[in-house]
């Protein structure tokens, strides 16, 4: 059998020839099922199996294709052979090595892996070979070395079209994504001779053309609903429409591959740059990461998506701001929906101008991305790349007029927090916000007049009803529903504009609600 599909169709022909070696497997490495359903990290150590370049996976979903469990061991080594046991949410995967079985689980066992946004478990199998005994006649599922996932059937081919252009879109764009990193990940699965990137409709895409329509096909089989980075920088990939991309320039924006003697144009060389020329230098970006890969086996960091990425601080030059109402505080508020600010200075002799230094370049540029051309205070702002490395703090008495703020210890940061579910959470400055920790004897008309009194006017407003527990005595549902009007905590509130959306957000941010209950405000990307 030549490829995943082939394997996976002779897998369930031989179903029952198979029985007898899957009821070997569940005397041994599955004889916990029931364990295997819930959390029993303890258990695995104790039982933990000798290395072996055969590995168990573990609450694997059930819709989850073989391509996809393969391009988990890809980064490793040569993936030999592979066996799922859908009824038991469980699969095998032969290494071509024990060497790379083992690199494998000690990556995994550091850096938890997940398939289709679900944790699975990864564990040395008690077989030391997929291998089936020729005397019951049972059905052999072997899969020939392969350094990426084998070629797709021509059926296959005809289903995805005539396309190798694939279209991009990242979502939860925390961090960067350089072509230097679309290019390491993507060409695991081919050859990758174009790419261009833009922003269209406040979402960072690309276009990317493989040599072949199979490998585009493979590529979005294995990569999509992935993420680059943990909890953020998700990648939805379809098919485009176009057959051959017209790349004009090489630069930090788009490349030919098969053309390196492209001019570099005169577009404006953003952040990114900087970091994709770190990753084109043999100790990349990426291999400085603690607990990260090497740039040749960054599609692993696609089939973990748990690689936070570090940087240097990044400082933004703010400017054409209301010098009348702008304060280092609003500044401090408004930026930081994208990211943790550490210092901000308004400049003394051009006060519609200031610096607001992020934690960190990949921060700064998101906000970039995202603030860019907003208006606040009536006035639609510009947000540049600054030359300047940090915010210098004024000696002590000199800044009377309090144009400079440090808040490196403020407990304010949405971000500081691995993790947090704030990452999951940016979207642009849109109309509609999202209101969390209210208390729970505000009203909808108390929050109302709250953010009218802002200057806005309110269009719609609507509390997240809490979800009932199971409840089966009808005196617990009463209950329920006496308590639920004063259950809610999270709500979404839509202004007439943005503009005033951003005035709400800035001037509301963290506002007492009485007994040590602050309110929350984002954007959000739903409306009422």
């Amino acid at each position: 059998m030549d490829g995943i599909s082939d394997v996976a169709v002779g897998v369930k022909r031989g179903s029952d020839q198979l029985s007898t070696y899957k009821n070997t497997i569940s005397g041994t490495d599955c004889m916990n099922d029931g364990a295997s359903n819930g959390s029993d990290s303890k258990k695995l150590k104790v039982d933990a199996a000798p290395p072996s370049r055969v590995l168990h996976i573990r609450k694997v979903p059930s819709e989850v294709s073989d391509a996809e469990l393969i391009a988990l061991g890809l980064p490793f080594g040569k993936v030999t052979n592979i066996l799922t046991l859908k009824g038991k949410n469980q699969a095998f995967l032969e290494m071509g090595t024990e060497e790379a079985a083992i690199t494998m689980v000690n990556y995994y066992n550091s850096v938890p892996p997940s398939v289709r946004n679900m944790p699975i478990f990864i564990q040395y199998s008690n077989h030391k070979e997929l291998k089936t005994d020729s005397s019951n006649q049972q059905t052999r599922a072997v899969l020939p070395a392969v350094s990426t996932v084998p070629s797709l059937s021509s059926d296959n081919q005809e289903a995805a079209g005539t396309s190798p252009v694939l279209r991009i879109v990242i979502d939860n764009l925390f961090y960067p994504v350089t072509l230097d990193v679309l290019q390491q990940i993507f060409s695991k699965f081919g050859t990758v001779m174009k790419i261009i990137t833009f922003t269209k409709n406040n979402q960072f895409q690309a276009l990317l053309q493989y040599s072949e329509p199979a490998h585009a096909q493979q590529a979005k089989q294995a990569l999509d609903c992935q993420n680059i980075y943990n909890s953020c920088c998700t990648l939805h990939i379809d098919f485009s429409k176009l057959v051959n991309l017209n790349v004009k320039y090489n630069n930090d924006k788009s490349r030919d591959y098969t053309r390196p003697e492209l001019p570099t144009g005169d577009g404006q060389h953003s952040l990114d740059s900087a970091v994709a020329a770190a990753l084109r230098k043999d100790s990349s970006l990426l291999g400085k990461i603690p607990g990260a890969l090497n740039p040749l086996s960054a599609a692993a960091v696609v089939a973990a998506g748990k690689v936070a990425l570090a940087g240097q601080p990044g400082v933004l030059l703010v400017s054409n701001l209301n010098e009348e109402m702008v304060t280092p505080q609003s500044l401090f508020t408004f930026f930081g929906v994208y990211g943790d600010v550490q210092r901000v200075k308004i400049l003394y002799n051009k006060k519609d101008s200031a610096l607001v230094q992020m934690s960190d370049c990949n921060q700064a540029q998101l906000a970039m991305s995202h603030l860019n051309g907003q208006k606040m205070y009536g006035n639609v702002i510009r947000v540049t790349l600054s030359k300047h490395q940090t915010v210098a703090l004024p000696r002590d008495g000199l800044d009377v007029q309090g144009l400079t703020k440090d808040y490196a210890n403020s407990p304010l940061h949405r971000f500081k927090k691995p993790g947090s579910k704030n990452f999951q959470n940016i979207f642009p400055p849109s109309a509609t916000l999202h209101l969390s920790n209210i208390p729970q004897n505000v009203t909808e008309d108390d929050l109302q007049l709250l953010f009218t009194n802002t200057g806005g006017t309110v269009k719609a407003f609507k509390f997240f009803h809490s979800k009932a527990t199971h409840m089966h005595r009808r005196q617990e549902v009463t209950q329920w529903r006496r308590n639920q009007e004063r259950d809610h905590k999270m709500a979404l509130i839509q202004m007439s504009t943005v503009e005033e959306a951003i005035q709400a957000l800035i001037d509301l941010h963290n506002y007492s609600m009485g007994g040590n209950q602050h309110l929350r405000v984002s954007f959000s990307k739903s409306s009422i």
